[in-house]
């Protein structure tokens, strides 16, 4: 393995090497397109946002009832700990989801086929 990453080098700096080969794909392929992947993130982030934000609610409930039952208790830091977690990935989630909502903004939407029938074609005798 290491000898052939070392070919490829040696290739890539003689010039011999094409981009694409570098990438990892071969020359008549076009490369994966990074939309399908943002597309399925963006859906996944959407189904796991409430996940986030429930677990925020919970620890945040757990840590004003044990800083009013016991202040200053281990279980209450512990409970302060997962609250600024959940808080933090309901954050970042929201964020990368608004940003990515804003980017797409410009770009046209690309539907499936639409579902008209096709006409029929007569044969002639």
């Amino acid at each position: 393995m290491r000898e052939h990453i070392t070919d490829l080098v040696a290739r890539a700096e003689a010039g011999g090497l094409m981009e694409c080969e570098l990438r990892g794909t071969r020359a008549g392929m076009t490369p994966k397109k990074d939309h399908t992947e943002s597309v399925r993130a963006a859906r996944q982030l959407r189904h796991i946002r409430p996940v986030y934000a429930g677990g925020a609610a919970l620890w945040a409930a757990s840590a004003a009832w044990t800083g009013w039952e016991d202040p200053g208790s281990r279980q209450m830091w512990v409970s302060v700990f997962f609250l600024a977690i959940f808080t933090a990935l309901l954050s970042v989630t929201s964020l990368w989801l608004w940003r990515q909502q804003s980017a797409g903004a410009g770009r046209p939407v690309h539907h499936a086929a639409p579902r008209r029938m096709a006409a029929r074609r007569q044969v002639s005798a």
